[in-house]
């Protein structure tokens, strides 16, 4: 039990350090002890003294650290936090308790590593604040947006999930006077709108980090909590924690989940890494010519084998859906090679087991960062599909699901890692297409670890082959990044 606690102050020391936007060296110069003994207490390696933690105390209590509210009105990082309140009544509010320490961690983590940062807290979390409600919140919103410098978003303020109302009086902070002597009220709660959904809707430059918090939740269902938050408003990155069991865990659109621990600490510097890392990817703009068709999803549209092998990916299960504000959706990808530069594929936010419903969508690239589309919006992988087809030319049907590498696949699949690479990125195609190996003559694969398979062949090769290397080497029951059920 005693080194459980000393883990526990240790990681303490670490969010401490964070928060003022220090180094080992300046932590271990303001509270006066030799990098050496710093290094070691926040290692676990020595118990913390009464006296150093009454000091780092005192220095983030005086605003020693480097962090300093808003100060900085051209960063190309916010970060937001704190809590908020929603009136009903004078003198009654429903609240969402909140006092910024994880925002505080943020901002002092992207700061330690040179980025400018505009940290902004709610008056909950700082008395000064202008922000308070949830309408000061949308309005704090719109003005990030606005805000032609902005690149990063981390949004964790805690936003109150319901409005209130008794009887027949509009909720305001001046609305009249509840009397206690007229005994037991009842509230009527209604949903709040998502203000995180509005921060990409005109702005998908803006690379948007939000949190979810669960209560006493596994971790599956922390991770389809996480994806269904993403999934619902355009995010890029959601830090999972559940308050009871201290566990954490970022999700990804790609349905992975990394730095899965009950270490926050861990957790917020993976985090910041990982959206300083994504944010710098490039995508490809895509305009859907209206009231245009696709292709119906038969053999006499689609390159024979391609639908042969779909179709079996498909009855093996290796599509699964998982339920969104817009329905059920899959992920992954798949296409073939079309005529005159044209690339027939899959389409964004549909579930391809419904494929004979939903059909095809054909594209035709303009340039490097733009392609027209024909029939809806193409697939987010369609920027891999582009750069394969152009690095591989006598390659001609891609297939992508989201399945694991089987431990004992017998042949040897090269693994290329994704946690830099957002789904959809320029940088995530060439990942993609670089990591290419010839597995037998005509299919070339790749394995993206703790994303999926891409499988890439000619068209004369007999979907029979194709299917027997996806089975002796990926499991189509398992999913990457786990179920998505719930």
């Amino acid at each position: 039990m005693a080194k459980v606690q000393k883990q526990l102050t240790a990681s303490a020391l670490r969010a401490w350090r964070n928060r003022m936007g220090w180094g080992r060296d300046e932590a271990a110069a303001q509270l006066n002890i030799k990098r050496d003994t710093y290094k070691k207490l926040e290692n676990g390696q020595r118990p913390l003294t009464a006296r150093i933690m009454a000091e780092a105390d005192r220095l983030e209590k005086i605003g020693t650290g480097k962090i300093t509210q808003r100060a900085n009105e051209k960063a190309a990082i916010h970060v937001v936090g704190g809590g908020t309140i929603v009136h009903v009544r004078n003198h009654l509010a429903l609240a969402a308790p909140a006092y910024g320490s994880t925002a505080r961690e943020i901002a002092g983590i992207c700061s330690r590593g040179g980025q400018g940062v505009r940290l902004t807290l709610t008056r909950m979390a700082d008395p000064s604040s202008e922000y308070e409600t949830n309408d000061d919140m949308a309005r704090l919103a719109s003005e990030i947006v606005a805000n032609k410098n902005t690149k990063i978003v981390f949004w964790n303020p805690a936003i109150c999930d319901f409005t209130g109302q008794v009887g027949d009086v509009t909720p305001a902070r001046k609305a009249q006077r509840l009397k206690s002597r007229a005994g037991a009220q009842v509230m009527n709660l209604t949903p709040a709108e998502k203000i995180v959904a509005t921060i990409r809707k005109e702005r998908k430059d803006i690379f948007l980090v939000a949190f979810k918090t669960t209560t006493g939740a596994t971790e599956d269902e922390m991770y389809v909590a996480g994806l269904k938050l993403m999934k619902g408003s355009h995010i890029n990155l959601v830090l999972v924690n559940d308050v009871v069991t201290r566990m954490n865990m970022i999700v990804t659109p790609e349905e992975a989940r990394y730095h899965v621990t009950d270490e926050r600490v861990e957790a917020l510097e993976g985090l910041v890494e990982m959206a300083l890392l994504r944010s710098q990817a490039t995508f490809t703009r895509s305009a859907v010519v209206e009231g245009s068709k696709g292709l119906p999803w038969d053999k006499k549209h689609i390159s024979q084998s391609l639908v042969e092998v779909v179709e079996h990916c498909i009855r093996r299960g290796a599509y699964k859906p998982v339920q969104t504000v817009r329905g059920a959706v899959t992920a992954g990808h798949f296409a073939a090679r079309g005529d005159d530069g044209k690339i027939v594929t899959s389409r964004r936010w549909s579930n391809f087991n419904d494929l004979h419903k939903n059909g095809m969508v054909v594209i035709k690239p303009v340039g490097d960062d733009e392609v027209i589309a024909y029939g809806g919006k193409p697939s987010v992988g369609g920027q891999s599909q582009r750069i394969i087809f152009k690095d591989h030319p006598e390659l001609d049907n891609i297939v992508h699901f989201h399945c694991p590498l089987k431990e004992d696949a017998p042949d040897k699949i090269p693994v290329r890692s994704q946690r830099p690479f957002e789904c959809g990125s320029h940088q995530c195609g060439k990942n993609t297409s670089d990591g290419l190996r010839e597995i037998e003559p005509g299919i070339w694969a790749v394995m993206l670890e703790q994303h999926g398979p891409n499988i890439v062949y000619r068209r004369d090769v007999p979907a029979q082959r194709v299917i027997a290397l996806i089975e002796r080497n990926f499991d189509l029951d398992d999913k990457t990044g786990g179920s998505v059920e719930g």
